[in-house]
């Protein structure tokens, strides 16, 4: 299928645009390792992004995907100011972007689409990896899993976007790798892209209904 009546195109950021796990892995391990408890590799620990920094730590802590709902809250406090301090300072030593991102980005901007990014990472780290990878320019709008009181999967992001913006929800189309990411498109009526590599625990990411799947990001450019 194609998309002829898009305007607005809003992407997910981690597992979409780039791969951050090795970054996030080694500013977890360190945060685990100051709390004197055991480190997870790096596979692992990819399996438990998706949901913020918050739902990374209490994974980190319970050692699950499923986080613990009984951990401690001032533990929980503490591990994630050791996590955000951590992670500050690691950014971008091995996050890079996923195969032709950039290249595509840079042909939809051409074309006129407006890009947005809709991330549930906290909004005070994105400006600087997109800054660290050069794609800072290419996005007009950006909103953190911190910005709104709810995060992906609630359409909130989504719908405050496009209201920010002033395009109707049925010009514009969400892409990401995640259940989160289309949940929240299908949750407001907007199409949706899923990417089959990223961050999804596990799961395909058409068990959720995407409008479209592409195994590559270039193919975005034959959908529009």
């Amino acid at each position: 299928m194609t998309f002829s009546d898009k305007k607005l195109l809003l992407f997910d950021l981690d597992g979409t645009l780039i791969n951050s796990a090795p970054d996030l892995a080694k500013s977890v391990n360190l945060m685990l390792q100051k709390l004197e408890r055991k480190p997870f590799a790096e596979e692992i620990i990819h399996g438990w992004v998706g949901n913020g920094a918050m739902m990374l730590v209490k994974r980190a802590l319970s050692g699950a995907v499923i986080a613990d709902e009984t951990l401690d809250d001032g533990l929980v406090e503490k591990a994630l100011e050791i996590f955000f301090d951590f992670y500050s300072k690691h950014l971008c030593d091995d996050t890079h972007a996923y195969p032709n991102v950039p290249q595509t980005l840079h042909e939809l901007k051409k074309r006129g689409y407006r890009l947005a990014i809709i991330t549930n990472k906290p909004f005070a780290f994105v400006a600087p990896i997109l800054q660290g990878l050069g794609m800072e320019a290419l996005f007009e709008f950006v909103l953190g899993g911190d910005s709104l009181d709810v995060k992906k999967p609630d359409p909130a992001p989504l719908l405050h976007a496009c209201e920010t913006l002033g395009e109707e929800v049925l010009h514009a189309l969400m892409i990401g790798d995640s259940k989160n990411d289309i949940q929240a498109a299908n949750g407001c009526g907007m199409h949706s892209v899923g990417v089959s590599y990223g961050y999804n625990y596990g799961q395909k990411i058409h068990v959720f209904n995407p409008t479209a799947v592409i195994e590559d990001f270039a193919e975005l450019l034959e959908l529009l």
